[in-house]
């Protein structure tokens, strides 16, 4: 038997949405697209929603609207995905890393140690789908102390008077905290919607506006289309209007919009995301039920009194188990044809961040849970067979690697 680790949910409607867009002579930015981008504002409850080609472009956009240049600094968790930290570098600022607590997500606490004077931006990550403390995070920036150190340096930035909270949400679309829906949570959130994700578009992302008064998210919303269709003042859409083809380049944008071909997978994606959600929830009782026996493992949270995951990831940790030992038991798993993930490498591991004077060592319990996680499957059409022989292949190889 093979196990994927997390193939797209691609079925007949999906195939009949998209030819629907491929023959209606309209595949680039187009009604589809703003369907899309009004669907989900309305699910998330923000003001707005503007669908791009990926997470990643989302929030650099964000960063450099911001005004995030050289000079600046941007709090980020050790352990992410690289596109976190790529995107603050891209702007020419400092990343500044901090470690992480027990549910793999930035500390609080750390994030408060690292702040000063050159701090701009601070990017939490919603780690596996499971939301970050917001209210923690918020009470630090919004504190007279941590606000009398901010230093202003452009418009944007007087306007919100302290620092942006630019939350990487790009596994969380449909977690709750309190009852309130990633995407409303913060100032701005930002989704993927990568094959892999709980709500695919093949590549894509969207940016959540939710910034407080004085902010019109709308108008800010208006712009954002602009600057990232190459600064042009009127898309492909607005230009076929008769008589309408003139336009203007108001600054050297980006390219970085969604089509109507993606949309189209999300728009199916989102009309059943709360069956999606009941499966990866059922999927993730059964790992529960299988492991919590034995001592070895260290079971993911998805679950409290305050915040629910969108269930994206199964990051088991094994118990008093070495690099070494992590690395054979998914070695077991990938013999017996099973699809196993790490999540993540730590982006201070990467050469091109040690190059630059990171180390791990910094970062206790980031390099902790990297050391003994092990990402399983979870996808939507993950059967109860499979699941069952990952869990049989898991607790054998475990039990083999440990003993011996």
């Amino acid at each position: 038997m093979k196990v994927p680790f997390a193939p797209p949910r691609m079925d007949k409607r999906v195939v009949d949405e998209v030819a629907d867009t491929l023959l209606s002579g309209w595949i680039t930015t187009g009604p589809k697209t703003k369907k899309f981008e009004k669907l989900l504002a309305a699910y998330c409850n923000v003001p707005n929603i503007l669908a791009l080609n990926s997470a990643t472009a989302g929030l650099e956009i964000m960063l450099r609207w911001f005004g995030v240049k050289e000079g600046d600094e941007v709090i980020l968790p050790a352990y992410t995905y690289s596109a976190t930290a790529n995107v603050v570098v891209h702007c020419g600022a400092k990343p500044v890393f901090v470690d992480v607590g027990a549910d793999f997500n930035i500390l609080p606490s750390e994030i408060e140690k690292a702040i000063n004077k050159n701090t701009k931006v601070i990017m939490p990550v919603d780690f596996g789908g499971l939301p970050c403390d917001f209210q923690k995070i918020h009470s630090i920036v919004q504190s007279e102390n941590i606000k009398n150190k901010f230093v202003s340096a452009t418009d944007v930035q007087r306007q919100l008077g302290r620092i942006l909270i630019l939350s990487d949400a790009a596994h969380s679309f449909g977690a709750t905290v309190n009852n309130i829906k990633t995407g409303a949570l913060t100032d701005v959130s930002v989704f993927s919607f990568h094959a892999v994700k709980n709500l695919t578009t093949a590549e894509g992302g969207a940016i959540a506006l939710n910034l407080p008064n004085p902010f019109d998210n709308q108008s800010i919303y208006d712009y954002l289309c602009i600057y990232t269709l190459h600064g042009q003042n009127k898309d492909a859409l607005a230009k076929m209007q008769k008589g309408n083809w003139r336009y203007d380049i108001i600054e050297a944008g980006f390219k970085c919009n969604m089509t109507d071909i993606m949309a189209s997978i999300g728009l199916v994606e989102l009309e059943r995301y709360a069956d999606t959600l009941e499966r990866r929830k059922q999927i993730v009782s059964n790992y529960n039920t299988a492991f919590e026996k034995y001592p070895w493992a260290e079971l993911p949270e998805f679950i409290s009194d305050w915040r629910e995951s969108s269930y994206h990831l199964y990051p088991i940790r094994i118990k008093n188990c070495t690099e070494k030992q992590r690395d054979a038991i998914m070695q077991k798993m990938f013999d017996a044809d099973i699809a196993v993930n790490v999540h993540f490498i730590p982006v201070p591991m990467f050469s091109f961040y040690t190059k630059l004077g990171y180390s791990l060592q910094h970062y206790p319990k980031a390099k902790d849970n990297y050391e003994r996680e092990i990402s399983l499957p979870l996808f939507y059409n993950l059967t109860d067979e499979q699941q069952q022989f990952v869990i049989d292949n898991l607790i054998k190889a475990v039990n083999e690697t440990l003993a011996g």
